[in-house]
């Protein structure tokens, strides 16, 4: 089912980092529009000071939150060290918004049981080099938009053509129905990335480190792809096959 279009949720528009340092060092980022700073009621003493200070020298509010708060919005209980800050993803939006654009975007990567942060990181960093319109991160199924993913995508994560979704199901639903043709890129079947004949309005899905591409994904897919692989290796890492395929693009439009 399509998303409604009135509201946007907080985690379509904002990067949310956690944790002391990430936190002093979006916040000492010119480059970076910082929304807010929230701080557990706990959070006391030398290092909470000096992330008020830096909050306040850059004109960004602080919230004071419980402690379980806090763990609840940074998704991870273990390594929040009770601060987080929302930090504005400019060109993050829902999948259904750029839909609706008058002039959509042409070639996107959609990605599929991705879980693994630091390949998401690279995933985003390299698409982002390529000119890719969009790179699809469902909400459920991949390795959440953390600091870890920003720290592999080497800070490109905040400025990268991101474009959310509930699934990867329902991402393809979606570009299907919107005259998108759908490739699940495979390690073996399915015909070469270099010869394939493909449509301006495509969508490329990268599958699971472990499982692929999904079954329920597998089935709306236009065609499958590869890349051939004359040596003795079975596979490529996902963020290699990533690169490989967005650089095909990149070829093929000049």
């Amino acid at each position: 089912m399509r998303e409604s279009n009135s509201a946007v949720s907080p985690k379509d528009r904002f990067l949310t980092v956690y944790g002391r340092k990430p936190v002093l060092e979006a916040l000492a980022d010119p480059a970076l529009d910082v929304d807010k700073v929230i701080l557990a009621d706990t959070a006391r003493g030398p290092a909470a000071a000096e992330i008020q200070r830096a909050a306040k020298e850059s004109g960004v509010p602080v919230q004071r939150a419980s402690a379980h708060r806090v763990k609840v919005l940074a998704g991870n209980g273990k390594q929040d060290q009770g601060v987080l800050a929302d930090v504005v993803a400019p060109r993050m939006r829902p999948l259904h918004a750029a839909l609706d654009d008058r002039v959509p975007p042409g070639r996107l990567l959609l990605l599929d049981g991705i879980t693994t942060p630091a390949n998401v990181g690279m995933i985003l960093r390299t698409a982002t080099a390529a000119g890719v319109g969009g790179i699809v991160v469902p909400r459920r199924g991949v390795a959440a938009l953390d600091p870890l993913v920003v720290k592999a995508s080497a800070g490109v994560a905040f400025r990268a053509p991101v474009l959310r979704c509930g699934s990867a199901e329902e991402a393809a639903t979606l570009l299907t129905e919107a005259g998108y043709a759908v490739y699940a890129l495979g390690s073996s079947s399915g015909e070469s990335i270099f010869e394939a004949s493909l449509p301006e309005r495509a969508v490329f899905v990268l599958g699971g480190e472990t499982g692929g591409v999904s079954e329920g994904v597998g089935e709306l897919a236009t065609g499958w792809l590869s890349i051939p692989m004359p040596g003795e290796v079975e596979s490529l890492n996902v963020s290699a096959a990533a690169a490989v395929l967005c650089f095909e693009l990149v070829r093929r439009s000049r």
